[in-house]
């Protein structure tokens, strides 16, 4: 198969999908874009503010905005925010325009890795709870585009990028993007 132009990874928050996304990017020459910095780097602003002045459903509205621009570029590894799949075009912009990698996470390395974070969806009494209610709700989206799904557990980051290239470079598309 053809290397992939256009690679989205998907996956909930945590999974690693901006750290393994450099990397995976680095190894096949093209360029990375983290949807939420990328979103930060445009508004001027966190993600955190965006949230308490225009709650979730602004954040999303922009967010969306911002993936179909991005989706549509060349020569790009771009993680998405873990809800980004939430978002019925979003999931067809995906879809549609590249290869999906899902990294798949359990709640238990989620949380580890978020513990320390200031994520608007963690600010919560039981960030494990909301977590697995974030789980059980995206994953059955998260795998329903996905062309490959990696287990995000196994391994470190390197290592998950250089399984994501050569699952690339082996396996034909049921689509091409």
């Amino acid at each position: 198969m053809a290397q992939a132009d256009r690679i989205f990874l998907v996956g909930p928050m945590g999974a690693g999908k901006s750290t393994v996304g450099r990397r995976l990017a680095r190894q096949l020459g093209l360029r990375f874009v983290d949807l939420d910095q990328a979103l930060e780097s445009r508004t001027g602003v966190d993600i955190p503010r965006i949230f308490d002045i225009e709650g979730e459903a602004g954040f999303r509205r922009r967010e969306a905005a911002l993936l179909d621009e991005l989706t549509r570029e060349p020569g790009i590894v771009l993680a998405t925010g873990g809800g980004a799949i939430t978002t019925e075009s979003n999931r067809q912009h995906l879809a549609g325009r590249g290869l999906v990698v899902y990294l798949r996470a359990p709640v238990e390395v989620q949380l580890a890795r978020t513990r320390h974070s200031s994520r608007p969806l963690l600010k919560c009494a039981d960030p494990y709870a909301r977590l697995e209610g974030l789980l059980a709700e995206r994953a059955p989206l998260y795998e329903g585009i996905a062309d490959l799904v990696v287990d995000a557990a196994e391994g470190g980051p390197d290592r998950l990028a250089r399984r994501i290239a050569t699952l690339i470079e082996e396996a034909p598309l049921a689509r091409e993007p």
